[in-house]
């Protein structure tokens, strides 16, 4: 058994927790994601995983065995570096093979995983090409192949495509999904970009000032952020936030009520709706009217901050075929409620998710 959990886990340096008492579980096999902006502590918790940062109170477990006070050479792990940590004196085979002689290989056998890892990723007929005269997409894929050759049932990497450009990083996505279901290790991996996130992840780890804000699928984290901090963080254009009053269940929008779910019990509430959800209608049937103050003309869609007046902003996204918004033009905008999520003003949660969690 080869999952990973941590049984509230902190880690602090010098006097100051940096990791607040993480509890989850990684299952066996699956492809977990840490999410967060710089400085949320993403990479402290894999280098905790990998033994590269000790443990302040609580336990890691890797399988049924606690490795708090294992050393990073014993929890058999492969691990990625963002900065890839190739010798630079040696050709791309030295490099792969370097752990496997290391380990005491056969020849054989060394000979038959390295050859298996070129192929996969491609880099046949560059066995013997020194590190420096190779692209970056190039150096992320051998350091792939040192990782892959080791078989290992963990597999750690540390933002592994912050370095190439997006069209190697939409590639290097596809890739690492194919090695992962090629391999079947338990893979976690570390990154800012939400894009990364949401389409290499199984599941989205996501955190904040040390703290684990939510735990879930990517379709969980996009549809029913756990708090506000989420809301904002995954999406782009983020998630519409919005703090309102309510009366007697009614919620107050602009000149507009409406009824809430009977779950909903606050006095005033945080109405989220991602742009996507909004709707350009005629301006007798709309619940909004906003004027645009700016527009983002990506091709197939259109990102457009509206003004609501009242202190009301947020943006609309629309797809460039049905529509092309002018800047400054006066729009009508609905939504349907059941699209909309609910956060409590007070604690920035988010009341349905609390229901159902």
């Amino acid at each position: 058994m080869h999952n990973i959990v941590f049984d509230t886990v902190t880690k602090s340096y010098h006097g100051k927790e940096i990791i607040k008492q993480l509890n989850f579980e990684i299952k066996e096999g699956e492809r977990v994601v840490l999410l967060g902006p710089s400085g949320s502590g993403k990479s402290t918790t894999l280098r905790m995983i990998a033994g590269l940062e000790t443990i302040t109170s609580g336990q890691l477990f890797m399988g049924n065995t606690c490795v708090n006070d294992i050393p990073p050479g014993d929890r058999n792990i492969a691990m990625v570096f963002q900065n890839y940590a190739l010798f630079p004196h040696f050709n791309v085979w030295d490099n792969i093979v370097f752990g496997l002689k290391l380990q005491k290989l056969p020849q054989s056998e060394i000979e038959l995983r390295t050859k298996a890892a070129i192929d996969m990723l491609n880099l046949t007929g560059y066995e013997h090409r020194l590190i420096q005269s190779l692209s970056g997409g190039q150096k992320q894929r051998v350091a792939l192949c040192r990782a892959i050759v080791k078989q290992s049932p963990y597999f750690l990497l540390d933002e592994p495509l912050a370095n190439l450009d997006a069209q190697l990083r939409q590639h290097a996505r596809q890739e690492l999904i194919k090695i992962h279901e090629s391999c079947n290790s338990t893979m976690i991996y570390v990154t800012h970009d939400q894009i990364e996130a949401m389409t290499i992840g199984q599941r989205i780890a996501i955190l904040h000032e040390g703290i684990l804000q939510q735990f879930g699928n990517p379709q969980e984290v996009y549809n029913q952020p756990a708090n506000t901090f989420v809301a904002s963080f995954i999406g782009t254009p983020a998630m519409n936030l919005w703090e309102l009053p309510v009366t007697n269940g009614q919620l107050h929008l602009g000149s507009t009520t409406l009824d809430l779910p009977d779950t909903i019990t606050d006095n005033s509430i945080i109405l989220g709706i991602r742009p996507e959800k909004l709707k350009i209608v005629p301006s007798e049937t709309a619940l909004l009217h906003g004027k645009c103050q700016y527009i983002e003309n990506i091709g197939h869609i259109q990102n457009c901050l509206l003004d609501f007046s009242n202190d009301l902003k947020g943006f609309i996204q629309i797809p460039s075929m049905n529509a092309q918004v002018q800047l400054d033009e006066q729009l009508g905008i609905t939504f349907n409620l059941a699209d909309a999520c609910f956060f409590d003003s007070q604690t920035k949660q988010n009341l349905q998710y609390k229901l159902t969690h």
